[in-house]
């Protein structure tokens, strides 16, 4: 059935969702912006809903495109399209749409993400993982002050994409290097996808099965991503999915693996003409993908769609080590929020210093202040990860700062651990949008700040040299983490250098 809904917006309406990666856009009115949901989910999360500050949504069960465009909202679908109003404000939109859509279970992931860092070993080993290197920047972690917490052994770990062995050659010994590890504090995840490397026994094999996507002639379709030419698993295929599985449960019970980060499954790898045992799109084969996860407690994924709700921890796409408002620091704090207004409340905004690896190829173009300023805006997220090494890279100073991020986030752990349960039950996002908490006061352009829970607001630094920093605070009393009062509702430059991070209590 063929939708079609068009909305005038109401007088000084603001809108929210569809992608992640255009949390940078929203939220949308002033400008004119179109999207659509069947052709693009930007390597990153989406689900098809629109959420409005005047307790409007827009909802429905496949994907939409839609434009904001001559102050009206248009809609058009191949599905039904759910239009719901009268909930009050953003707040009442969200509750409305995540009670009647998506609904949470009660679960959250693994505790230890929320209470701890995380630490990547992307950067700083990029495709050369090897036992003695992980050991070694275990080590460090603990040498220069940091908990343990979450430690995952990034891409090129195993012996071949579809072969989730360690390589014997990089890793003689894992079941030691994991139970060392455990012993540190650690829990540790691996990096896997969906991809087989084609001209593998594995690929000859499975695609006897019938275990891999087809092309229209009945071969295993070739899928160009970003480290060449692979097969792809055929995830509608039950028994597809319980042998990809079976792979990762023999490496926790033999090896005592704790999880895995569930890389890939984009819409953007998925063809049109692919065949799979059951008929699906890409949008739906993300979906799957990402419903693999929900065996798993230590989890985490990138790209997902319409899994809203679930618990599931949900990385911001890969950054350039950059300032920039696209695809930089810039982007974490509007896209952080963007996820939570689309129920994905369990958000981790990406490796902190970027975790794009070709940014990181020559020491000389490393910001050493952006490593700190990042650090400190992801000190307050529901999850923070590091990858480059700040002992490595930083002076004293600079390093001091990063450690003393890690430790806040660690004093905030059980606070955020806590909103995080609430999330699991109610749905909220853990970090929230100014006026998600403080609705009509005309807080919905702001952007570079946010709330975590309903009584922290955290004002991070997101410009190079900036020494101070300005900030909206609404109407109560604010204790500050310089001991300072403010007494809101007021605007306010504040004191903001390279060693603070702004944050407030609502006392």
């Amino acid at each position: 059935m063929k939708s079609n809904v068009e909305k005038e917006l109401l007088e000084g309406e603001y809108w929210w969702g569809g992608i992640v990666q255009d949390g940078i856009y929203m939220p949308y009115n002033e400008i004119n912006f179109s999207r659509d949901l069947n052709k693009e989910q930007l390597y990153n999360q989406s689900s098809p809903l629109l959420l409005s500050d005047k307790g409007r949504y827009i909802w429905s069960e496949k994907p939409f495109s839609y434009s904001f465009q001559n102050n009206k909202l248009t809609i058009n679908s191949n599905d039904d399209i759910i239009f719901s109003e009268g909930h009050g404000d953003l707040r009442g939109a969200f509750l409305d749409a995540s009670k009647s859509y998506f609904p949470s279970d009660g679960k959250i992931p693994d505790s230890l993400l929320f209470t701890a860092p995380q630490y990547n070993t992307w950067i700083e080993m990029m495709y050369e993982p090897t036992q003695e290197k992980v050991l070694a920047y275990a080590n460090s972690i603990i040498d220069n002050g940091m908990a343990p917490g979450v430690l995952i052994i990034d891409d090129n770990w195993q012996e071949d994409y579809g072969v989730w062995k360690f390589h014997p050659g990089r890793f003689p010994e894992p079941g030691v290097m994991i139970d060392k590890l455990h012993k540190m504090g650690f829990k540790v995840i691996l990096w896997v996808c969906n991809f087989i490397s084609a001209d593998s026994l594995t690929s000859r094999l499975i695609h006897n099965n019938g275990y891999l996507v087809k092309d229209k002639d009945g071969d295993p379709a070739i899928v160009k991503w970003w480290n060449g030419y692979s097969t792809m698993l055929d995830i509608t295929n039950e028994d597809a999915v319980h042998w990809f599985k079976e792979q990762l449960d023999v490496l926790i019970r033999e090896l005592g693996v704790d999880g895995f980060k569930f890389d890939a499954g984009d819409l953007e790898h998925y063809r049109k003409n692919f065949v799979c045992s059951k008929s699906i799109n890409g949008l739906e084969y993300s979906e799957k993908w990402a419903q693999i996860g929900l065996s798993y407690s230590l989890n985490e994924y990138r790209a997902c769609w319409k899994m809203g709700g679930k618990p599931l921890a949900q990385r911001l796409s890969d950054k350039n080590h950059s300032w920039e408002v696209k695809g930089g620091l810039g982007s974490l704090i509007s896209n952080g929020l963007g996820q939570g207004l689309l129920g994905y409340a369990f958000t981790c905004p990406d490796m902190i210093g970027g975790g794009e690896y070709k940014d990181f190829l020559d020491i000389k173009n490393i910001d050493t202040e952006l490593i700190v300023r990042n650090a400190e805006c992801a000190a307050l997220f529901p999850m923070m990860q590091f990858s480059i090494a700040p002992w490595r890279v930083l002076d004293e100073t600079h390093l001091k700062i990063c450690v003393e991020m890690a430790k806040l986030h660690q004093k905030f752990g059980e606070k955020i651990l806590k909103l995080a349960k609430e999330a699991s039950i109610s749905g909220e996002p853990i970090i929230r949008h100014m006026e998600y908490v403080f609705p009509h006061k005309g807080y919905s352009k702001i952007n570079d700040q946010f709330m975590l829970g309903d009584t922290i607001l955290v004002a991070p630094v997101l410009v190079k040299g900036a020494v101070t920093k300005k900030v909206v605070f609404p109407e109560g009393n604010w204790l500050g983490d310089d001991n300072s009062v403010v007494n809101g509702p007021c605007t306010l430059i504040i004191e903001a250098p390279l060693e603070r991070l702004p944050w407030y209590e609502k006392q």
